[in-house]
């Protein structure tokens, strides 16, 4: 690895200070979105535990003999007309509320009910309960596609300032202090730089893999995953995960139209008007539920009826450890378990990507995988700040504090190398990265208060 252009990428040559440029102009893009990530995925991590605290007053029950699941079912769609049975979340314990999915065009609501008394104790749209509403937040700023796009892209720019800060922290001598430990005793700017990049070095294996993991979600690279899903595993089990809210949405509403009735597919599940089929034999959930539960799938199980997205009863674990995950597909007629597929039997593709969303959200191997996940969001955190504080402390007065480029700098060409296919890797990042060329080169070529304010040499050598 020791190359001619390599060995050029020294602090005090021009493409080291290229590089340093890259990592600037990432880290002012990307800081308020990483913030606002660390942040919002800092309060997801610990899902498994506010989730319970928050739905304790209508989630716990009293322990008691419980009615048939079909009679639940009936009382939670008395309770909301107009709605049909999205899926009945099987009780974990005897003193856990039912809960029942009930659909209405591309909504679901969750309602819970008492199964011994069949009170219905609360009735919620799935979007409204705090935690989806933080997914949102993380993955999608609350803005549907065009925020998933905004997450991506600094998400993409992320990837690239943590690959360039990596290279620009990369110890070239035999000192510890301030390399893998930060000098905490000093002032200054030793003590903010340190902060900074020990810390970043710390948590930026795990940020990388969170970023990447997080990718199959989002609105671009998640859609070209699923084109080549399809085209590679040619599989016909169904992705459990889906890209941002307009894909669950189309999903939602494909689970809420019974198997033939595509007409309301068709104009979109408006009011669910044509919700004309033949309705639910609730009956058959109560022939299903032993041998569902003789499965010993991981809670929580949802027991479907058929639909447009399934069109046999099913059952499937939902839960947070994807690769403990099952789907069975049930027989109506006698109650039966007719097949069964286990996580492992899935596309590889398919668990890899279980695998990583897993990791993502702190289920893989808790609560190691939350702590260490935690530690890496207050890095990020802290890395974030210290940068901040890093920049006003030092920027010249009346220009931008990009480092400055020398009028013969020049790329070299692995560093070329390795972003074009970063960039080809990630689209977004790659379409941006030329957007940001074409200005400088372009746009600013002649623009000389804008040149200066930039840190971008006049002569023509210089741009970067």
């Amino acid at each position: 690895m020791n190359t001619p252009a390599l060995a050029a990428m020294r602090p005090s040559s021009s493409g080291y200070r290229l590089l340093w440029r890259w990592h600037f102009y990432a880290g002012l893009f990307c800081l308020p979105f990483v913030l606002w990530l660390a942040c919002t995925g800092l309060i997801y991590l610990f899902k498994p535990q506010i989730e319970p605290l928050l739905e304790q007053r209508y989630a716990q029950v009293a322990d008691a003999p419980a009615q048939p699941a079909s009679a639940q079912v009936a009382a939670a769609l008395a309770a909301v007309p107009g709605t049909m049975l999205n899926a009945y979340q099987v009780p974990s314990s005897s003193t856990a509320a039912a809960q029942v999915l009930l659909g209405r065009g591309s909504e679901i609501i969750r309602v819970y009910v008492d199964p011994a008394s069949l009170r219905v104790l609360h009735v919620v749209s799935e979007n409204d309960r705090f935690m989806r509403v933080i997914f949102y937040l993380h993955g999608e700023l609350m803005l549907g596609s065009a925020g998933s796009m905004v997450v991506e892209l600094a998400a993409s720019w992320t990837i690239l300032m943590l690959l360039t800060g990596l290279y620009l922290w990369w110890p070239r001598g035999r000192r510890l202090a301030g390399v893998f430990y930060p000098r905490l005793n000093q002032r200054g700017r030793v003590f903010w730089r340190d902060l900074h990049a020990v810390t970043a070095v710390w948590v930026s294996l795990l940020a990388l893999f969170l970023l990447m993991s997080g990718l199959p979600w989002a609105k671009s690279w998640g859609g070209l995953l699923r084109d080549a899903r399809q085209s590679w595993t040619h599989a016909h089990v169904v992705q459990d995960w889906t890209i941002g809210s307009a894909d669950a949405r189309a999903q939602a509403a494909a689970e809420n139209t019974p198997p033939d009735d595509e007409h309301a597919m068709h104009h979109g599940m408006a009011g669910m008007e044509h919700m004309h089929a033949t309705p639910v034999d609730l009956a058959v959930l109560d022939r299903v539920l032993p041998a569902v539960l003789a499965q010993h799938i991981a809670a929580p199980v949802l027991i479907a009826p058929p639909s447009m997205k399934k069109t046999q009863w099913s059952a499937r674990s939902d839960a947070a450890d994807r690769s403990q995950r099952a789907d069975l597909t049930l027989d109506p007629s006698s109650g039966l378990v007719i097949r069964r597929v286990d996580f492992a039997q899935r596309p590889l593709l398919d668990r890899l990507i279980g695998y990583g969303v897993a990791v993502h959200e702190g289920a893989l191997f808790p609560p190691l995988n939350q702590v260490l996940s935690a530690f890496t969001a207050l890095g990020l955190i802290t890395t974030c700040l210290s940068a901040v504080v890093m920049w006003w402390r030092r920027r010249p007065h009346g220009v931008l504090g990009a480092p400055p480029v020398h009028a013969d700098a020049r790329h070299p060409r692995v560093f070329v190398a390795l972003l074009v296919l970063l960039g080809i890797f990630l689209p977004l990042l790659g379409a941006s990265m030329l957007t940001v060329l074409i200005v400088e080169r372009v746009a600013l070529r002649h623009w000389s208060g804008a040149r200066h304010f930039l840190g971008l040499a006049v002569t023509e050598g210089g741009s970067s």
